[in-house]
């Protein structure tokens, strides 16, 4: 959580579902704390999406990152998009109702 690439690559994230009032704060030390915040803070329907977007994006950045990929921003960024949107295909819980919210889609 103190990562700073980390930290933008979630904000990017959450800010393009709306929901950048979720986003990790300096203060959020612990992952599993700010996650569960997070969810609270949304309804069910949402909140199972959030969940998937979590999981998603915790993986993208563990597979880019300490795989030694050194990925750019932007970069991951890309990969995330392109997997949100083959996840919301094959229907992953809350996927299609979170993007649904987004802003300008």
């Amino acid at each position: 959580m103190s990562c700073v690439f980390s930290r933008q690559i979630w904000f990017n994230v959450i800010q393009r579902l709306g929901l950048q009032g979720l986003a990790p704060q300096p203060d959020d030390h612990s992952f599993e704390d700010w996650w569960d915040q997070a969810s609270r803070r949304v309804a069910d329907q949402a909140k199972m999406g959030l969940n998937s977007v979590v999981i998603l994006v915790a993986w993208s950045l563990w597979t880019g990152v300490f795989d030694g990929l050194q990925p750019s921003i932007s970069g991951l960024l890309s990969t995330i998009r392109d997997e949100l949107h083959l996840w919301d295909l094959a229907r992953a819980r809350g996927i299609t109702h979170l993007l649904a919210l987004q802003p300008n889609g």
